[in-house]
Parts: structure tokens; sequence; C-alpha cells
């Protein structure tokens, strides 16, 4: 039956508060009951006020505000399109711009050419050397040294003319007698317009 009188609940309050009291066993018991509900709370206090603390909601671990104003500084309003900006520099080109053809270039190569193909029978290597080296650089002329003239076509075929131009080079190209073309690098140097590099192709 339910305990109806104040003195039949302050005798139950009485052996309640006495039960630890009444043996060691009682008190031991009573205190680990008391650590547990304690470690209990401390557990759950901490996780509930955390989750509470978080305030906006939470999409894949990033935190959005509700609120934010246009003025806010760090803050980019709505609407407002976004710039991206390069930050990294264009490498400047490696390219160098293209020039009219120099008519002094020219006309070294037509010389040059001509002179290349020209050598008759008997001639030695100082003897055609001594033809070019008007139109020869200084640097190329010791390694033409080595060149036997009777290897050389007798003839051009076409014109010489320009494949590339720059400022202070221009290449130029002409066919071959029998096949092939000869290959020209006329440079801009200190004595003038010389060849500086051939090819034959």
């Amino acid at each position: 039956m339910p305990i109806r009188t104040n003195r039949g609940r302050a005798a139950v309050y009485r052996r309640l508060w006495g039960w630890p009291l009444r043996s060691p066993n009682h008190l031991i018991a009573t205190i680990v009951g008391v650590a547990a509900v304690i470690m209990l709370f401390s557990s759950i206090i901490p996780a509930v006020t955390k989750g509470a603390k978080s305030g906006g909601t939470t999409t894949n671990g990033a935190v959005t505000r509700t609120s934010q104003l246009p003025g806010q500084v760090g803050v980019v309003p709505t609407g407002v399109p976004s710039i991206s900006l390069t930050t990294k520099a264009t490498p400047p080109s490696s390219t160098v711009p293209s020039a009219p053809v120099a008519p002094d270039a020219q006309l070294i190569a037509d010389n040059w050419a001509s002179a290349w193909v020209t050598h008759p029978a008997g001639i030695t290597n100082a003897q055609w050397l001594d033809k070019l080296k008007d139109y020869t650089s200084n640097e190329l002329l010791p390694r033409m040294a080595t060149v036997d003239p009777g290897n050389i076509p007798a003839a051009l075929e076409g014109k010489v003319g320009p494949t590339e131009s720059h400022e202070d080079s221009v290449v130029f190209e002409v066919g071959l007698k029998g096949g092939g073309t000869l290959v020209m690098t006329v440079a801009k140097l200190p004595e003038g317009w010389r060849v500086h590099k051939y090819d034959r192709k």
C-alpha cells in the first residue's frame, strides 16, 4: 500500500539513509554505485553540450552559416559572380620575331651558292675556299678546309630563296643539279652579312 503519512515516509527515508552504514559491504556497494552514476553522466553531458554549441547545419563536414551580411568583411555577397585570377605568369615566347629579308643577306646567299658549286676540274680546296672567303664567316671557313670540291654538285637548280627571316639571320634554300637542296644560314656579323652555317639535304 502507498505511504500516506509523513511519519511513514520519514521512516522509509531513515531506512534508506541508514542502509549504507549498516555494514562495510553496504558502504562499499553504495560508493561503487555513486561512482558509476557520476562516470555515466560525465560521458553523456559533454557530448550533449558539444552538439548544442556547434551552431548551423553541416554538409559533408563543412559548416554552413545561416546568415551573412553583404557588407561583412571576408564574405562574398550572394549573386556576385566569382572572378578567377591567373596567378601564374605566361612564359615569354622563345620564337624569334620575323623580319623582312635584308637585300645584303640575299646578295651574300646568291654569291656564296654560286661560288660553292663553281669548281673546275683540278681545283684545290684552297683555291675553292679563296672564292668563298668574302661571303663566309671566319668560324665556318676553317671547318670547310677538309671538303673535297669534286664531291659537290656542279650547278644549281632554281633560284636562291629565303625560308626563314629574322633581324639578324636569314635561312636560304636552293635546289642542286642531280637532286638535293643546299640550305644556308646567313648571319649578321660585325664584318657584315656572312654565311655562318650550311647543309646539304
